[in-house]
């Protein structure tokens, strides 16, 4: 069977939604018995995000393979079935290295290396080799139309379509239609120009996804039908919602997977949207309430913790509970001790990050979850904290610490592990402090061992699980035993035993630490357990302090 394609822009401004509306699509699509994938492709030159500042860039999301990708993958994974990995992540920049490793082997036999057949020609590539089994590729072009860095990907899609023939492929392009109170209007010309930038470079988008505040009434659309030269009924509202989750139930309304299955000429059948109407039901009536304080180095900026924040909120959903997120800088908790800030917390959590910069702070945030028996979660980052914490004021090791915050400490129970068994490849990975810096972390799933009795155990119901990790850093099992000895649990491990992958202690109502990264593998009809059992026990802190809830 061929795949059909769907090519999705954006235009007039950036963060208009295009990896939701990718993601919703691809919902919409599945709730019609249809299979899909989905690419990514970014004009940034980077060769992925994995070395980006989470503040310009946002959350690195790492796949079951490794790949470190864009946030949008996460979104992909989070509402579908498909299952993310390298192919469904490039950049210009690695678009442009296989080009020129080509070209260094001598594959263009000497000729001159062009954006136009040569890089298109990559891009094509990359296109149809996303494709596998999957009726339907959702393909995100990132960037605004006009971008300069964006047109290389515009113009191969615009290729592609002749390649494959109209019938199997769509062009859908998401625009703004702003409100003007002052006038009390929408506004249709941003959209106009955004269209007529696009068929300039030779796209004539199929259907418009109109993002506003407000459902389109029939005149409007009329409006952006006539000069857009699109069927009116392809004029879609894409309406600012409460939950990113309502996203595909306002499509459905708007008629946009009736119009994809009509213009891609599928049969399919009716769509089965009930799951999602549950999922946002409960959503928008929670019989409960928590707040879960998250103490981290980005707190300005959510889309850093993209992952986290749903899978907060898919825990939320399994307990009927809304989740209320205050974000804490560590550096405040350094300056004004832990008591101001997380008081009124019924749950700590401390993500995963890399860097100096408020891990103080953070040490006294856990060192207060654990006095004051407050839930508390450790990601990563936040687990290895936990450690050392713990190494400094339970086991007595004063001055414990990491080798990545300090090299000359004398108990480096956090530290940086030359070499392990990898068990996936079967094979001994090494670290080198010379190797670029993607190439020195332990990425992507990896087996876990865990013990029965623990808190891990009772959350996940069985012996073994896969989870993702992004990280440099492992426990020291030098300092195994003296750590256990004062109660510390370690409750997850590698199946050759020398990776701690999950710590806890046990008089505690909630206390887990994980080297992994469980939000990547959290989806709202299937919330990760820790998340669940976490916010289960934060329920449970709540309803301590004050019954009514």
């Amino acid at each position: 069977m061929k795949t059909k394609f769907i090519f999705i822009t954006g235009g007039v401004l950036s963060s208009l939604g295009k990896g939701l509306a990718s993601a919703a699509i691809g919902a919409l699509m599945e709730s019609r018995g249809i299979t899909v994938t989905f690419q990514k492709l970014d004009p940034y030159i980077n060769v992925d995000p994995g070395t980006m500042n989470p503040f310009q860039h946002g959350e690195v999301y790492v796949t079951d393979d490794g790949a470190e990708t864009d946030l949008d993958l996460g979104h992909y994974e989070r509402f579908t079935s498909a299952i993310m990995g390298h192919k469904n992540n490039y950049t210009s920049g690695k678009i442009y290295y296989s080009v020129i490793l080509k070209e260094r082997r001598g594959d263009y036999l000497g000729g001159t290396v062009q954006v136009v057949p040569h890089i298109t020609d990559e891009i094509k590539r990359a296109i149809m080799n996303v494709a596998g089994d999957a009726e339907i590729a959702i393909i995100e072009i990132g960037g605004t139309i006009g971008d300069i860095e964006g047109l290389p990907f515009l113009e191969a899609i615009r290729q592609f379509r002749l390649d494959v023939g109209k019938e199997n492929a769509l062009y859908i392009h998401l625009t703004l239609i702003p409100y003007i109170k002052t006038a009390g209007e929408l506004k249709t010309k941003p959209t106009q120009h955004s269209v007529k930038q696009l068929q300039s470079l030779g796209i004539q988008p199929d259907i418009l996804l109109c993002r506003t505040d407000r459902f389109l009434p029939p005149e409007i659309k009329r409006k952006i039908s006539l000069f857009c030269n699109v069927d009116e009924d392809a004029v879609i509202t894409a309406k600012d919602v409460e939950s990113i989750y309502e996203v595909p139930l306002v499509f459905h309304k708007e008629g946009l997977d009736d119009k994809i299955v009509q213009l891609l000429n599928i049969k399919a059948k009716k769509p089965c949207l009930g799951a999602w109407e549950t999922l946002v039901h409960k959503l928008k009536h929670p019989k409960y309430e928590v707040t879960i304080g998250i103490v981290g180095k980005y707190t300005s900026l959510k889309e850093s913790y993209k992952s986290l924040h749903e899978a907060l909120t898919h825990g939320g959903v399994a307990n009927e509970t809304k989740v209320t997120l205050k974000y804490i800088e560590a550096e405040k908790i350094e300056k004004d001790g832990a008591e101001i800030w997380l008081k009124d917390v019924d749950g700590i959590l401390v993500p995963g990050g890399f860097g100096k910069r408020g891990i103080l702070g953070k040490i006294m945030a856990i060192q207060y979850a654990r006095e004051q028996k407050r839930p508390f979660f450790g990601i990563c980052l936040g687990m290895q904290l936990a450690v050392i914490e713990f190494s400094r004021h339970v086991a007595g090791l004063s001055k414990a610490d990491s080798t990545e915050f300090n090299l000359k400490t004398p108990y480096p129970v956090i530290y940086l592990m030359r070499e392990w068994y990898d068990s996936r490849t079967q094979k001994i990975q090494r670290r080198d402090e010379n190797t670029e810096k993607g190439g020195t972390m332990r990425l992507g799933a990896y087996p876990c061992h865990l013990k029965k009795g623990t808190f891990a155990y009772k959350a996940y119901r069985k012996n073994k699980i896969s989870e993702r990790h992004r990280h440099r850093y492992e426990f020291n099992n030098k300092y195994a035993d003296i750590l256990t000895q004062h109660g510390l649990v370690i409750s997850g491990l590698s199946p050759d035993g020398e990776l701690v992958e999950i710590i806890e202690l046990k008089e505690h109502p909630w206390f887990v630490g994980c080297q992994f990264h469980p939000e990547f593998k959290s989806k709202p009809m299937a919330p990760h357990p820790l998340f669940k059992d976490f916010i289960e026990a934060a329920l449970n802190q709540a309803r301590q302090k004050s019954p009514e809830r």
